[in-house]
């Protein structure tokens, strides 16, 4: 095993973290010497990060090997013909790097590559015999991130390993599906990470199914809903909620207008003289659907989430409309807009008001609103019931009688049962046993890389540096001889002979510095095992012996070191497959 010396080694440490690295992951990685920012979202990787995150790669590549699946290596740079022919061109325009090559051509910067797979499978693939087939490769992406920020948490360019399965039918992808659900839960482990796998949102991806697998942190831009009582967990993008019933007061008739002058939020008509509480308003919000209007009903002191708005219109994305969208079409400004015998455009009520009555909304004329409505009788006539709002702390599983937790997580992964979506699009049929032609069935699994290496920052951190799991730390053990005299030099070489020799990777810190500088950055760059050789110690055939992230140092004769360090490393990897 090759040693690396510190002497030699670019590791370019630093006191301080930048100034506007806000999450624990950039500041450390910045100052234990890891990468360096080139540009907004762009960040060069120097050899430690290289090192971690080869070892993340390796780790994805067994297990994705374990299950069947085949690596590849495709283009990042993608012809504008094959986005048109899955329609998603003009719809991922916004987040594409588009270019022109010198012949005019259009050109992008690959995003995903679901379509240059199921282009493989559409000129390969001809009979259902040559399926299943899971393909997978571990490549560059692009996005053009608008706010780049939280350091390699949200950039412009970062490494996927972007995975796709092709089967016959919908039985054939279940196990497809399961099969890189477990991979993934391997992966995560492997890796070090606390992790939770959640009912998630398609978004634009479409399909029947998804998960993302999320870490619990502060720096995540995600919520997670979750019962640690029956340990349900879901996106709030899809999570549901037991909400406590609400008693109506009794109205008989139609809804009656009244004047509301100035009134235009859900707080100004809870005050007085109007006395209308939160939970007996209808809020009523405008959207755009892939262009085309759309009402949303929610409870007045609910938040809608525009996610669930998109599953419940099927649309590729939603908008909030501009109030000069809004006044065509309902006559009215926001703040007395409603839905009542409105039939301009498709109506969404959520659940949570579905079955009310004498509830109160907007007349959808300025400074007017009406009372005394029934949401059955008045609304789902002409509206569907669809889930719209975000789910709150404290609100009651839907599974259990729990309630739920709602946190910040880090997605690290996600798998998707994207169906026929693909397929029918590209046009990448095969043939069944009874020789009939039908759409190949798509899975689509992504995975991180860059984030699998901050999310383990996030969660193995304290005031001295990084704490890095073992697996994918950028060196097994680091060497420290606390002085330049020779019989220290001399058995600090031993030392890291046998290491190497014992197949452990090795920083040997062979620097002329004072024993608080090597301390310090032994702690910041987060090396598991630390052994330093002192003269009190060598003096009895001794060296120091500490795991990062410990404050117990034992003494451990020069003959043992290799073998104890050797048997941590045979623990760290004994989950990899044979």
């Amino acid at each position: 095993m090759p040693v690396v010396r510190a002497s030699k080694a670019f590791i370019p440490t630093l006191k301080e973290a930048p100034t506007d690295a806000q999450v624990a992951s950039h500041r450390l990685l910045v100052r234990a010497g890891f990468v360096r920012q080139l540009g907004a979202g762009l960040y060069d990787y120097l050899p430690l990060a290289k090192r971690s995150l080869s070892k993340i790669e390796a780790i994805i590549r067994q297990e994705m090997d374990a299950i069947g699946a085949q690596e590849f290596y495709l283009p990042a740079l993608h012809p504008a013909e094959i986005w048109r022919e899955s329609g998603r061109w003009d719809v991922m325009g916004d987040n594409m790097f588009r270019l022109k090559d010198r012949k005019g051509g259009d050109y992008c910067l690959g995003m995903t590559h679901e379509e240059i797979f199921t282009a493989i499978a559409r000129d390969e693939l001809r009979s259902y015999r040559q399926l299943p087939q899971v393909w997978y490769q571990i490549q560059t992406k692009f996005r053009d991130e608008p706010r780049p920020k939280s350091g390699l948490l949200r950039v412009r360019q970062f490494t996927m390993k972007d995975a796709y399965s092709f089967d016959v039918d919908a039985a054939g992808l279940d196990r497809s599906y399961d099969d890189q659900r477990g991979a993934y839960e391997r992966i995560f482990s492997r890796c070090g990470l606390d992790f939770v796998a959640v009912q998630a949102h398609s978004g634009s991806m479409g399909g029947s199914g998804s998960q993302e697998f999320m870490v619990r942190t502060d720096a995540g831009e995600d919520l997670v809903a979750a019962c640690p009582k029956c340990r349900y967990a879901a996106n709030t993008e899809t999570a549901t909620s037991r909400l406590e019933a609400l008693p109506d007061q009794p109205w008989e008739g139609a809804p009656e207008r009244f004047a509301t002058p100035g009134v235009v939020t859900i707080e100004a008509l809870q005050r007085q003289p109007y006395g209308v509480g939160a939970r007996r308003q209808l809020k009523t919000l405008v959207y755009l659907a892939d262009g085309r209007p759309v009402l949303a009903v929610v409870r007045g002191d609910h938040d809608l989430n525009e996610a669930k708005l998109q599953t419940a219109t099927g649309a590729s994305e939603v908008r909030p409309a501009h109030p000069e969208e809004i006044l065509p079409l309902l006559g009215a400004r926001p703040g007395s807009l409603g839905a009542v015998a409105f039939t301009g455009a498709p109506v969404f009520v959520d659940p949570a008001v579905a079955a009310r009555t004498n509830m109160v909304t907007g007349a959808n004329e300025d400074g007017f609103h009406l009372r005394g409505v029934d949401v059955k009788r008045d609304l789902l006539g002409h509206g569907k019931v669809a889930e719209l709002r975000t789910v709150k702390a404290g609100e009651g599983c839907p599974r259990c009688d729990g309630t739920l937790d709602v946190f910040k997580a880090l997605e690290v992964g996600h798998i998707f049962k994207l169906g026929t979506k693909y397929s029918d699009a590209l046009r990448a049929n095969v043939l069944k046993a009874d020789g009939v032609e039908t759409p190949i069935v798509m899975g689509s699994y992504g995975i991180g890389v860059e984030r699998i290496l901050a999310a383990a920052i996030e969660l193995h951190h304290d005031q001295d540096g990084i704490r890095w799991p073992l697996a994918i730390a950028p060196f097994h053990a680091t060497v420290l001889p606390l002085g330049q005299e020779p019989e220290l030099v001399q058995a600090a070489e031993q030392v890291v002979a046998a290491l190497a020799g014992a197949g452990v990777e090795v920083l040997y810190d062979d620097r002329d510095e004072r024993p608080g500088v090597k301390f310090k950055d032994a702690d910041l760059i987060g090396i598991p095992v630390r052994i330093a050789v002192g003269k009190k110690g060598l003096a009895q055939g001794q060296v120091e012996w500490k795991l990062r992230g410990s404050k117990d140092v034992a003494l451990v004769p020069l003959a043992e070191v290799a073998a104890r360090a050797a048997a941590l490393v045979r623990q760290a990897t004994a989950g990899a497959p044979a």
